[in-house]
């Protein structure tokens, strides 16, 4: 099979082929590659809206998303065992994001009523060693089996900026900071015990790599601390205006110059690579950006190009409530990127492997997912030409070595009638397949709705995908 997008013969196009007769190649992707995560003071337990989008991925995967419990706040978070409150803070502005908190045993028992694999952040930036210990001890009783990893700091590259956190009084480095890692990943290991670990997730910095990333971490570990070490995290928040996060091109680079070289080197120890923390654009997003049908076509492209680059799992930042306009729910009822990320879980729902088609220096891309036994299972293409109102282009995609015998192939749109800058909480509801996701439940509304694309005798057909639009192509 292959897919081709006719342009001119455009040279971005050529390598988008495989071979629909024979198994799949590509990259082993985790189970549940697209996860939530929240701001410790914040998180919101079960049965509440957030749980039924969740649910919606759990009712495509078989499994409930991984979710991160950690951010700003877990640097600024002391457990208090003797506290009966969820959490205790103030702030001015319900906007703000407090200064300092503390949380109690209860906060932990509810991360452990999650359905699905939880990662706890703890703080490092305090430097009060003894505290973290006890939280994780009581966040591996409480959170159990689910407990997929606890990280010690975020974006510990910050620590010496103002404020600056008592961990850094001294001065702060990468050198410093590994050495730090180390030492706290052996001695919370060493406390939680050996039959627990791995349990670390290392790293978790902002800044780029190589100055801030894990190959320059993992030079720095021993036998003794990588064995306490389950994964290596790195944040990400590209930024940058609508149209410049709907590029295909712009999406590629990025995840390609940031994390190719990094990624590699944690392979190369057997561990997994994460996006522990990521959006659109940093400190909550943009109100212009982040809501918008054009962040929902780049959710979707960024999953992808992370998971073919061997990045197992993205975890999408949800900041603080009334100041998150990067939030797929809460702050905007429903935002746009929510549509995006469910269309890049229905595309890798139960795929052994997955593989891009494209070399992603044009506009125009193609992902083929496999099933178990490698037989292609879906393809996903899109086109990143911008559209915002007016006459909307269209590409011509063409599908070769389709299996003989079928009269067409069924398809799901990505699409929204206002292109780029569409809203729902503006009225401008995306549609993936047909469907909408209600405000304030996420509950789907609309039919399902599959296109029928005709397969020639000879195993060909053309799906057409207007700018600003991603099609899902079912070959099974």
């Amino acid at each position: 099979m292959s897919a081709r997008k006719r342009r001119n013969g455009d040279a971005h196009c050529l390598g988008c082929t495989f071979d629909g007769h024979g198994r799949g190649r590509g990259n082993i992707h985790d189970p549940e590659p697209i996860g939530g995560g929240r701001i410790q003071v914040l998180t919101r337990g079960p049965g509440t809206r957030g749980n039924i989008c969740l649910a919606n991925w759990r009712d495509l995967t078989g499994a409930w998303p991984p979710i991160r419990i950690g951010g700003t706040t877990q640097d600024r978070a002391l457990y208090d065992a003797a506290s009966s409150a969820y959490v205790t803070y103030s702030v001015a502005d319900p906007r703000d994001a407090p200064m300092s908190l503390t949380y109690g045993p209860r906060f932990l028992t509810l991360a452990g009523q999650y359905g699905g694999s939880v990662v706890v952040g703890l703080n490092r930036g305090r430097n009060q060693l003894s505290n973290t210990i006890e939280a994780a001890k009581r966040a591996v009783a409480e959170v159990g089996d689910r407990l997929l990893a606890i990280e010690l700091g975020n974006e510990p590259e910050y620590y010496d900026r103002a404020p600056v956190q008592p961990i850094a009084q001294n001065g702060w480095s990468p050198d410093l900071d590994a050495a730090s890692q180390n030492e706290w990943h052996l001695a919370v290991g060493r406390a939680i015990g050996s039959d627990k670990m791995p349990l670390m997730q290392a790293g978790n910095w902002n800044d780029s790599p190589p100055k801030w990333g894990a190959a320059q971490l993992i030079v720095k570990q021993n036998a003794s601390v990588k064995a306490q070490v389950r994964t290596y995290a790195h944040h990400n928040y590209p930024g940058g205006s609508v149209r410049g996060l709907l590029s295909h091109a712009g999406t590629s680079a990025n995840v390609r110059s940031r994390f190719e070289a990094d990624v590699a080197a944690v392979l190369r120890e057997g561990k997994p690579y994460i996006l522990g923390e990521t959006n659109s654009v940093s400190g909550g997003g943009a109100a212009d950006v982040s809501p918008t049908f054009g962040a929902a076509l780049w959710t979707m492209d960024y999953v992808l190009r992370a998971v073919y680059t061997g990045i197992s799992r993205i975890y999408f930042h949800h900041g603080t409530v009334g100041n998150c306009q990067y939030c797929f729910w809460g702050r905007y009822s429903m935002g746009a990127p929510y549509y995006g990320a469910t269309a890049a879980t229905a595309f890798l729902a139960q795929a052994g492997t997955m593989t891009a088609l494209d070399d992603g220096n044009g506009a125009y891309a193609a992902y083929a997912s496999f099933d178990a036994s490698g037989a292609p299972l879906r393809l996903l293409l899109f086109n990143s030409d911008y559209y915002e109102s007016g006459s909307r282009s269209a590409q011509p995609f063409v599908l070769r070595g389709l299996p003989a015998g079928n009269a067409a192939v069924r398809a799901k749109r990505l699409t929204a009638a206002a292109g780029a800058l569409a809203r729902q909480d503006r009225g401008q509801a995306p549609t993936f397949g047909g469907r909408t996701f209600a405000d304030g439940t996420c509950v789907p509304a609309g039919g399902d709705v599959f296109e029928e694309v005709p397969v020639s005798a000879a195993g060909e057909a053309t799906v057409s995908v207007g700018a600003t639009e991603a099609v899902l192509v079912y070959l099974q």
